[in-house]
């Protein structure tokens, strides 16, 4: 439909009477959730846009969020986190919000600085995407304005954080591998970098565990420095029949590595990675991996965070969405026919 659609026009549509259409839209009580959602669409479809000037001015509120990143996670080459980005701001978009970028740089974590779209009142709540240190997260929880984490948490219960399932999906890629007779497995990532490495380290160290496979400090690989930024990936001298990588940049960073060498993956090395990102399909040859459900995760952050602009003292606390292994040719059975 062209011109001006009004909420006349889509009760009209539905034959219900507008102030209906408006509760729907404006998400208040009276109306069932699956009529809300009808009411939605229908509105979408029809072309409607939501006067959000008009209803900020009336309840004060901006009808934007913020999205916080890191500068370490948006590289030239790393695109996981944008792509987070582009699902959250299609999910904001059916809450009638915007989202507002702001990247923060490794300077103003230091320095304790926050984002300028919190400080000059901007955005109605933040979501922070990816691992920051401690002492800063300390200081979001002093703000007056909700805050959801996304893909990483700290030992503090009251943070509300969205995660993937680091944890049971390396647990579950790990036995894959010995499954397939490999017991030489090597873990490629450092521990102490980001929350999600490290659950996605200790899934690998309990599949290990549960198969009585001793782990060798040489098998556990550093992949990045003090300020995240990938180094040149040393390789043990007993080298493994198969590596564990803690995401799939890594697993192509260390594919490219190994066919410099001349070793061959997976006729001489089985590897595999974590993420489902556009790296898993670049590899040769393709990677598997264990995909991470970001649309899931970035529909229940933003739930969350509207629920808490709604009541502030909402807390959920940590929420992990599953993953799923993805199946493809990085993976060489060797066992003993």
């Amino acid at each position: 439909m062209k011109g001006n659609v009004t909420m006349r026009d889509i009760a009209e549509r539905l034959g219900v009477s507008s102030v209906t259409i408006s509760k729907a839209l404006n998400d208040k009580e009276g109306v069932s959730e699956e009529l809300k959602e009808k009411i939605k669409v229908v509105a979408e479809e029809m072309g409607y846009r939501f006067n959000t000037h008009a209803k900020s001015m009336k309840e004060g509120l901006s009808y934007n969020l913020g999205i916080v990143i890191h500068e370490r996670f948006t590289g030239t080459t790393t695109s996981f986190y944008l792509q987070f980005y582009q699902l959250l701001s299609r999910v904001l978009e059916s809450y009638h919000y915007s989202g507002i970028l702001h990247i923060l740089s490794h300077e103003d974590e230091a320095q304790i600085v926050l984002p300028r779209i919190y400080t000059e009142k901007k955005v109605d709540g933040l979501i922070f995407l990816g691992q920051i240190q401690k002492r800063y997260v300390e200081e979001i929880q002093k703000i007056d304005i909700p805050a959801v984490f996304l893909d990483f948490y700290t030992d503090q219960n009251e943070i509300d954080s969205i995660l993937t399932d680091n944890f049971y999906g390396m647990y579950e890629v790990t036995n894959y591998l010995i499954r397939n007779g490999h017991g030489k497995i090597a873990f490629v990532g450092d521990v102490h970098a980001t929350s999600s490495i490290q659950d996605r380290f200790l899934g690998y160290y309990k599949s290990l565990l549960e198969h009585r496979i001793n782990l060798k400090n040489e098998y556990v690989i550093k992949d990045r420095d003090e300020r995240g930024f990938y180094i040149d990936i040393e390789f043990p001298e007993d080298m493994p029949t198969a590596f564990v990588c803690n995401n799939d940049e890594v697993a192509y960073n260390l594919i490219n590595e190994l066919q410099k060498r001349g070793i061959n993956v997976p006729e001489d090395c089985s590897v595999v990675g974590f993420d489902n990102s556009i790296f898993a399909t670049l590899t040769e040859p393709p990677l598997t991996t264990v995909s991470v459900d970001i649309e899931e995760m970035s529909k229940v952050s933003v739930k969350f965070i509207m629920e808490k602009i709604k009541n502030p003292n909402k807390k959920y606390g940590r929420t992990f969405i599953k993953g799923n292994i993805i199946y493809r040719d990085s993976v060489k059975n060797i066992e003993k026919k």
